[in-house]
């Protein structure tokens, strides 16, 4: 607000000078051009008056903002959609076949009826019911039994087993075998002796005497249980020289 007063004195100055401007120069000396001063003087005014004015007032411009009224919000209601209608019923019946509706004649001509004649058969004979019974449940199959373990000759009574040589049979030069059976009891002694062949009587008389005194078996077993068996054996008689 100062620089009012200021432009007031400013432009009275100009306004003063400009008026006695002809006076003073005519005063004083030289004036060329007298006839376009006003207009120079004009400008050579206004111009700084204006920018004085320019400047006094820019401190006093303020930028004032836009007021934004307050905006008053309300809750909107929206109403529940309905449910749209129920389909419409749909006819679900079928229309007849076309078959049904056009029928078409046979592509083959067919005999008539009356021509043809079924052949007649003989009933068939119906067998007479027979009852079976009843019905037999397989057992089950047992165990088979434990093997048998054969008997064998006691090597403690080895020294035992060759019978003597037939006083007949060694006179005469006579060598050979005898094959008998000997029956093996519980106890490992010899039951009983059968002749399988020889080659002299003398042989297997000799032999069946030894076996049913002298010779011993471990006797066969048949799960860890004795008990009788039948063994071949073969007896050899030779003659050494002294």
């Amino acid at each position: 607000m100062t620089l009012i007063p200021l432009i007031s004195s400013a432009l009275s100055s100009r306004r003063a000078a400009a008026t006695a401007g002809p006076d003073f120069l005519q005063r004083g000396g030289y004036n060329p051009g007298a006839g376009h001063r006003p207009a120079a003087a004009a400008i050579a005014i206004g111009l700084p008056a204006a920018l004085l004015v320019a400047v006094a007032l820019s401190p006093m411009i303020v930028e004032t903002k836009p007021a934004i009224e307050p905006q008053d919000w309300r809750p909107i209601k929206l109403e529940k959609p309905k449910p749209p209608p129920p389909p419409e019923p749909v006819d679900q019946t079928l229309p007849p076949p076309q078959s049904a509706l056009t029928s078409t004649p046979p592509l083959v001509p067919t005999p008539p009826t009356s021509e043809f004649k079924a052949p007649v058969l003989p009933p068939i004979p119906v067998p007479p019911f027979a009852d079976p019974g009843p019905v037999s449940i397989p057992e089950s199959t047992p165990a088979p039994p434990p093997k048998l373990v054969m008997a064998q000759l006691d090597q403690r009574y080895m020294a035992s087993f060759q019978p003597d040589y037939p006083p007949r049979e060694q006179g005469g030069g006579i060598e050979g075998v005898a094959r008998v059976r000997v029956l093996i009891g519980t106890d490992g002694r010899v039951k009983q002796v059968e002749l399988v062949s020889t080659d002299s009587p003398g042989f297997y008389d000799a032999t069946k005497r030894r076996a049913l005194a002298k010779w011993r078996f471990k006797p066969a077993t048949r799960g860890g249980v004795a008990e009788e068996s039948w063994k071949e054996m073969v007896v050899r008689f030779e003659i050494k020289n002294a």
